[in-house]
This record gives C-alpha cells, sequence and structure tokens, in this order.
C-alpha cells in the first residue's frame, strides 16, 4: 500500500464513524508560544483540549505536519543511526472532544489495524499506565489481547501531560514486532530500551485528570482522546519493510543521494548514517521552506539553518564538496505533492532558499577551520588541552560545525573539548530562540482570562460600528479582574457583543469610545487571546464604570475606513505579486493599519522597477474597474476547493469567511473590507526591500495618504525646478550635466592636490637617508586622501629607487600609514611586516604585499612619532 492510499484510507476509516476530516495545520504554530514548531496532531486542538475553543464537532480526524528537532520532543540526533526517527513526519490521528472514550478509542484501533490493514495480531504488543485497570481490562477481555502481550510501565512512560496544569492522563501504545532477525531477547526489556525490533505505532492518549496549579489532580468532567501514529512507521509494516528509510516515503531520496554520490546503500555504517540523514533532512528542509521559514540565527530561522548545514555537511562526508541539497527538494515535491498540492508552486523558491543557505555555508565552513586552527593552538600553548565551551559553541552556532565534528577534530590533535560549557551556551542559545518570537504575552493574557473562558463574545462589527445597551462581562486591572475602574485609571474591558475588531491577520484593532450613563472611556486598543474572546483596552476618561453595567460602543469610523482600504489592498496586491511574478509568491506576514500597509512575502529576488510599477498599475486599475468585494461564510474545505487563498501562518476555524474581489482575488479572510475597489481611489508603493533570504517586504499608501504622498513628492520636484532653474522634463540631463561637471572638478583637485604635493616631497628628497645601499624617505604629507597616499608614494618610490617610502598623514581624526618598497628589494625587506611594527605606534595595524602595504592607527597625535621611529626600523629589518 502506497504511503497516498495509507492516508487516504485511515481519513476514510475514520469518516465513516462520524469523524471531521480536518486539513493539517502549518509547521508553525499559531498563537502557541510554548511551541517552535508544531510537533504533534493535538497542537491545532490544544484550545478545544483547555475548554477555551469549541467546535462543531466533537469527532476529528487529521493527517498533521509534525517537526521534532527543539525541546523535550528532540528527535534531531538519534536521525540517521535508528530505522524509525525522523525530524519531519506525518502525524495520524483520531480526537474526541468529549465524545467517546478509552474502549472506542481501543476497539477503532484495532478494527484498523488488524481487521481492515490486516497486520498480524501475533505481532502486536501493547503498553498501558501501570495503574490503568480499566485500559487494562479492554485490552486482555473485550480485545482479547494475552496478559503476557500487555506490558504495565510507569508515569514516565505511559502517562501524558500537556504541560504542568492542565489535562492529562494514562496513555496506551501500540507495539509491533518487525522480527527476532533485527534483536533478540525479552519483549518488555526491548520495548523499554527502544529497540528497533519493536515499532512503537500508535499511542492512544486519554485525557480524563486535570492538573490545577497546585499540583493537585481531578477527573474531567468530559474525558477526551487523543491518538498519534507515524505515516512513516505504519508504511514499514504495510509495505513489508524493515526501516522507514526502505519505504516509498524516503527510498526514492536515498536513491537519489545514492546516484550523486555515486555510494551504494547499504555499504558501510558511517556512510549509510549519512545518506539517511541527508534523505530526512531534505523532507524538513522542503516543508520548512514551503511553510515560510527562512534561514537565520534566531528561532524557527536559527533550526532550518541548522538542519541544512547538518545535511550539507554529511554530503561532504560523502565526497560533495559543492551545494546539492537544492538539486533534491523538488523530489520532495514530486514524492509529496500529492498530499500537499501547495509545495508544487513553491517548489523553484525553496531550492533557491536552500541553494543560498548552502553556499553561505560552504564559505562558513571553510572560515570555521581557520578559527578551530586557532582555538586548537590556544589550547595546545595553555597547556589546558581543553577547547572551552564558549569557543566549541561560537564553531557551532557561527560556522555550524556540530559538536561531534569538533570533538573528532580535536581529538586528531590530542585535545578535549568542554561539553559542559558547550551545553551551558546551547542553553542560552535556546532560550534566546524561544523567545525570539511574538506570544509570551498572549500566554500570560490566556491564564488572566481563565475564569471567564465560557464567555463567548458577539462580534457585530461587521454589520456596523456602534452598539447600544451592551452589558460589560468583566473588567480587569493589570493582572487582576476589578469590580470598576475610576477616572484617569487604565484597564481591560470585555463586552458581551462588541463592533470592535480585534487585532488579528495583520489587520491593527479598533480604536474608539465606550461610554456609560456615569463614565467615558477611550478605547486604545482590541485584540482577542483566545477564539471568541474579545478584550478592549480603555483609559476612563471621567466617571466610574462597573462590571455588570450597561454601555455604548463606538469605533472609530474614520480610522475603520482607512484600515479597510488598506486591507482590500493588501489583497489585491498580493494577487498582483502572484501574477507578475508566479505562484510560489505567499504572503509571510503583514500590517494592516489605518496610515498604511506592509506586506510580506516570498521571493528570492529585489523587485525591478519594472515589476514595481506593473504591480503598481494593475493594483490601480482593479481599483478603476470598481469591482464588487463579496463576502461569504463557507465551510474551510469548501473555501479552499473555491481556490480560496489560505495564509500559512493563520489558523481558522471550521466556519470562515471568503473575501472575493470581483474576479481577481479570492482569499480566507475575517478582516474588515470595503463594498467596492473604487473605494480605495489610489494606490501607491512608497518601498520594496529584503528583510530575510527569500523575503521581501512592500510598504503601500491608499487613499488621502496615497495622494499626500505624491502631492509632497510634486512639491519636492518642484523645489528642484526652482534651484536648478529647468523644467522637469530637463532635469535628469540638467542632473547629469552637474554631476559629470562636479565628478571632472573632483579630478582636478585631486591632480592639482597630487602635483602640490608631489612637488614639496620631491624639495625634500635631500632628506633621503641611505643604509646597506637602500634609500630611505619617510615624510607626513597633508590635505590628500588614502588613495593620493599610495599614488605619491609609488612616484617617491621611482625618484629614489632602490629605496623604501614611508608616508603619512591624518583624517578623520585617525592616523594613515602607506609602506612602498622597490620590488628588487623585496627579497631583503617585507611591507607588510614594517608596516604592522609600525602601525603598532599609532595603536593600529594593516597589512599588503611584500612590496607595498597600508595601515590605519586610532592615535593620530602619534603619527610623528612613527615616522621618526620608521628608519630604525627598516634599518633593523636589513
Amino acid at each position: 500500500m502506497r504511503a497516498q492510499e495509507i492516508r487516504e484510507f485511515f481519513l476514510h476509516f475514520f469518516e465513516k464513524r462520524g469523524h471531521r476530516i480536518v486539513q493539517s495545520s502549518s509547521l508553525i504554530p499559531k498563537d502557541d508560544p510554548t511551541l517552535l514548531f508544531t510537533n504533534a496532531g493535538m497542537n491545532q486542538f490544544k484550545n478545544v483540549f483547555l475548554g477555551l475553543e469549541k467546535r462543531e464537532y466533537k469527532r476529528a480526524v487529521s493527517i498533521q505536519k509534525c517537526l521534532r528537532v527543539s525541546g523535550k520532543h528532540n528527535d534531531l540526533e538519534q536521525v540517521g543511526k535508528t530505522r524509525k526517527h525522523h525530524t519531519f513526519f506525518e502525524m495520524l490521528g483520531n480526537f474526541s472532544f468529549g465524545d467517546y472514550f478509552k474502549k472506542e478509542a481501543i476497539e477503532y484501533a484495532w478494527k484498523l489495524l488488524v481487521r481492515e490493514l490486516k497486520l498480524e495480531e501475533s505481532k502486536i504488543y501493547i503498553t498501558i499506565y501501570e495503574k490503568d485497570e480499566e485500559a487494562y481490562r479492554i485490552w486482555n477481555n473485550e480485545i482479547g489481547i494475552p496478559s503476557e502481550k500487555i506490558i504495565r510501565l510507569g508515569k514516565k512512560d505511559n502517562f501524558w501531560a500537556m504541560g504542568d496544569t492542565g489535562p492529562c492522563g494514562p496513555c496506551s501504545e501500540i507495539h509491533y514486532d518487525l522480527g527476532e532477525d533485527i534483536e533478540k531477547g525479552d519483549p518488555r526489556y526491548l520495548i523499554e530500551k527502544g529497540s528497533d525490533r519493536f515499532l512503537e505505532l500508535w499511542n492512544l492518549v486519554f485525557m480524563e485528570f486535570v492538573v490545577d496549579e497546585s499540583g493537585k489532580m481531578s477527573s474531567l468532567p468530559s474525558p477526551s482522546i487523543d491518538t498519534g501514529m507515524g505515516l512513516e512507521r505504519l508504511a514499514i509494516v504495510l509495505q513489508n519493510k524493515k526501516s522507514t528509510y526502505e519505504t516509498d516515503l524516503f527510498y526514492p531520496l536515498i536513491e537519489a543521494v545514492c546516484e550523486l554520490t555515486s555510494r551504494e546503500y547499504p555499504s558501510n555504517a558511517d556512510d549509510d548514517i549519512s545518506i539517511r540523514v541527508i534523505a530526512d533532512h531534505l523532507r524538513a528542509i522542503t516543508f520548512l521552506i514551503g511553510d515560510g521559514v527562512i534561514p537565520s540565527n534566531e528561532g524557527r530561522g536559527y533550526v532550518l539553518r541548522r538542519i541544512i548545514r547538518r545535511a550539507f555537511r554529511h554530503g561532504k562526508f560523502l565526497g560533495l564538496e559543492e551545494p546539492f541539497l537544492y538539486k533534491l527538494t523538488g523530489l520532495v515535491v514530486d514524492i509529496m505533492k500529492e498530499a500537499y498540492p501547495e509545495l508544487i508552486s513553491a517548489s523553484n523558491y525553496i531550492s533557491k532558499v536552500c541553494h543560498s543557505e548552502e553556499e553561505r555555508f560552504n564559505i562558513t565552513l571553510s572560515a570555521g577551520m581557520k578559527y578551530f586552527e586557532e582555538f586548537a593552538e590556544e589550547a595546545i600553548q595553555t597547556g589546558n588541552k581543553v577547547i572551552p565551551g564558549e569557543q566549541v559553541f561560537k564553531l557551532y552556532d557561527t560556522f555550524g560545525f556540530p559538536i561531534d565534528l569538533t570533538r573528532e577534530l580535536a581529538e586528531e590533535k590530542g585535545l578535549q573539548i568542554d561539553e559542559e560549557g558547550f551545553k551551558k551556551e546551547l542553553h542560552l542559545q535556546r532560550e534566546r530562540a524561544r523567545s525570539a518570537w511574538k506570544g509570551s504575552v498572549q500566554q500570560i493574557q490566556k491564564k488572566k482570562f481563565e475564569e471567564i473562558k465560557n464567555v463567548k463574545v458577539k462580534f457585530s462589527g461587521y454589520e456596523t460600528d456602534k452598539i447600544s445597551n451592551v452589558r460589560i462581562v468583566a473588567i480587569f486591572k493589570a493582572e487582576e479582574r476589578v469590580n470598576s475602574l475610576r477616572g484617569g485609571e487604565e484597564g481591560e474591558i470585555v463586552l458581551e457583543e462588541t463592533p470592535f475588531y480585534p487585532e488579528g491577520g495583520g489587520q491593527v484593532g479598533d480604536t474608539g469610545q465606550i461610554r456609560g450613563e456615569h463614565f467615558t472611556g477611550v478605547v486604545e486598543d482590541t485584540y482577542s487571546p483566545f477564539s471568541g474572546m474579545i478584550v478592549h483596552k480603555v483609559s476612563i476618561l471621567a466617571g466610574e464604570v462597573k462590571e455588570g453595567d450597561r454601555v455604548e460602543a463606538m469605533v472609530d469610523s474614520r480610522r475603520r475606513k482607512s484600515i479597510s482600504l488598506n486591507h482590500t489592498s493588501t489583497h489585491l496586491l498580493h494577487a498582483a505579486l502572484r501574477n507578475v511574478l508566479g505562484e510560489h509568491v505567499k504572503q509571510s506576514g503583514s500590517l494592516v493599519a489605518p496610515d498604511r500597509l506592509r506586506f510580506d512575502f516570498t521571493h528570492f529576488a529585489p523587485l525591478s522597477k519594472k515589476e514595481i510599477n506593473k504591480i503598481e498599475s494593475i493594483v490601480n486599475e482593479k481599483i478603476r474597474e470598481d469591482l464588487k468585494v463579496e463576502i461569504r461564510t463557507v465551510p474551510f474545505e469548501e473555501g479552499l476547493k473555491e481556490g480560496a487563498i489560505a495564509i500559512f501562518e493563520e489558523k481558522y476555524g471550521d466556519i470562515v469567511r471568503m473575501v472575493k474581489i470581483g474576479d481577481y482575488s479570492k482569499e480566507l479572510c475575517g478582516g474588515i473590507h470595503v463594498n467596492s475597489t473604487g473605494e480605495i481611489g489610489f494606490f501607491k508603493i512608497i518601498s520594496e526591500k529584503s528583510i530575510a533570504a527569500g523575503m521581501r517586504r512592500i510598504e503601500a499608501l491608499t487613499g488621502e495618504r496615497a495622494l499626500d504622498y505624491i502631492q509632497k513628492e510634486e512639491e519636492i520636484l518642484h523645489d528642484i525646478e526652482g534651484l536648478l532653474s529647468r523644467p522637469k522634463e530637463e532635469l535628469i540631463s540638467q542632473i547629469k550635466d552637474l554631476l559629470q561637471s562636479v565628478k571632472e572638478l573632483k579630478k582636478e583637485n585631486e591632480a592639482l592636490r597630487q602635483k602640490i604635493a608631489l612637488e614639496k616631497a620631491f624639495k625634500e628628497l635631500d632628506k633621503v637617508k641611505s643604509v646597506k645601499g637602500v634609500n630611505f624617505i619617510a615624510q607626513k604629507v597633508e590635505g590628500i586622501s588614502r588613495a593620493e597616499l599610495r599614488n605619491l608614494a609609488d612616484k617617491i618610490k621611482e625618484k629614489i629607487k632602490p629605496g623604501v617610502v614611508i608616508l603619512g598623514t591624518k583624517q578623520d581624526n585617525k592616523a594613515f600609514l602607506v609602506v612602498s618598497i622597490s620590488r628588487d628589494l623585496t627579497d631583503r625587506l617585507n611591507a607588510n611586516n614594517l608596516v604592522k611594527q609600525i602601525s603598532a605606534i599609532i595603536k593600529g595595524g594593516g597589512g599588503g604585499r611584500a612590496d607595498f602595504a597600508e595601515a590605519g592607527g586610532s592615535k593620530p597625535e602619534l603619527l610623528e612619532k612613527a615616522l621618526s621611529q620608521s628608519f630604525e626600523i627598516v634599518k633593523n629589518s636589513l
């Protein structure tokens, strides 16, 4: 059974049993600061399990893209060494939100694996939590698993918790025996130690308890089910293989790597590990870049950079000296395109981002070796024979040297490395990475609103910007819930219904007023800490507001109108970018504010002026066409089927708003929009720049602000016309003429300064000294540039050869030196060595060739001293 057939079979099995098929979320978790990457199928349902969010279904099934490379779920170091560990993998899962529980979850798993997929019953072993008698009874009595095949394990192995607090419960794992030819021994012992012989196929988590902040555990009122089974592991069994790398998900990649490296697989242990690492990492690289991650030095980009560099290094082990991963990302797309068709349009972009990072690492690897040699020499000279942890981490962090590579290089020189010091630095780096993205504040906010989590605020902002007689549900001051706020105080108010749009999807939160019979308050921002909750940040101007008061809520309608112009314009811009640049363009971030819009997107090259003009023209053309903006609510899957674009970083519910602009643009979006594009008036791009490798940013203005921008540009142009006394049609040619004149005058000025300096220098030739048949002169020169100083030195050298010329000048509170030596003297003197000795006097340094070198220093007041001592330095060098 092919991997795609397994996916389809799994989904349909549960769909027939009342489960809603839910699409995989992005590898980038939405609104979950506790995670760098999605690492389990339940991540996208976390708020449902916590009771913070409700769905219209109680049963779900999904195939979730997952990545485990950090935190406690970190399989990176095991990849390639075992038959079953991976960075990127797909998790098959079925979920129950207070519906069915243990009995049904176990029965579904058994029926799918044994009755439907025909796995051999005799090869199945079960682990359960040691105190879970109910699970034991179901497996033993109802399913018929012999007691000797039901293994009781402790809390460490078979009890799952979402965190220190929250839902938790025992779990039961289904293991499959791949055969004694892999490893002989007692099944319990082999399962506990993680032997490759036993494959942990499926983990069934029974969420039946909740832990509070005091550590007290109590029963959940509605127990739930969370299960996870690795597609790659199930494929081993169904395709009758011994390793995930032999399945159709990996083997084409293994073959491609072997073809590139002229290696056989399997052959020897070291080569086989490198081949498997490359095959695994290629999948992670492709999906990470496809989901919008780009290599960087922090957060998720840092992890991607590590993965690319790790795979590249393993290519080096196999004899590949040049970038090669980028050639194979397209093969990953080809293998996975049935399940993830969005990869197809991004394939070229993924390859380019990967190639760029490989080239960068190829350069830094060489540079890193130079640093390693320096660190090793330091360790040898000090006699410690240990390379410090900070230096090991520098090689790891800056140059991508994994610790095992540094260890091997050190051992070759009879050295050790400070692994504890390295681990300390690594821990600090991980903490920096974890705090490198927005989210920690949101987590605090969620806890603050825990006691009113069942309140579902009605949002009426699509229909109106003003409502009356609405009740205040709760008031907060700082982190505490309070009964009231008085004039001069700031806090947060939750209403039972609100027209205020909360920040989300790139759109800023609404501002405005909330007022009642006894108070007036200004709404300074609006946000949503979790689905269904809308919070207003307020400043009370006068009076007192109390919980339970009936109030009037009014959005700043003029500000909202400006926001709506910019939001609809981002949709037009997105469509125009895809039209002009290609379908690989994906939105990767945006800001929709009243005064401007900012749009971040994936693209590998700077936009030309012609491309920018074309994009701008298309958007304005659609504005002039006054296209109708139609908004419908549709099921998420239906929206995708209709061709609507979903943004990878957003989290969508089951029912979504689809924004359609004529026949030109169709996106899933919850924001505020105009009724027709003509309302926008005018669109103007004011900047386009790179924000990271493979990521571009456009900033633009609309409506009145776009007009203001053009008028200011016109004013500047008008002022230039006045200064140059030329009409604007002639300004370009006039400026070109002026620039040419300036260039010629600079050239004349430079020649004149050179002539004056040369004449002055030639008058000093009677001061030339001679030592051991070598002529020597050292002079301070004023009023010339460094380039002119070099030319002057060469001309004087021609006059006194064979000789040594040393010239110095002062500029911008710094001193500069040049040393020029006749070529026929370079066997006796070296300009590079001389300049280093002389520049030390002016507290500087430099270098160059044997016949010419230059240097700078931070102590210009010591220039004369350096020049006067230079004769002795030359004399001693002969």
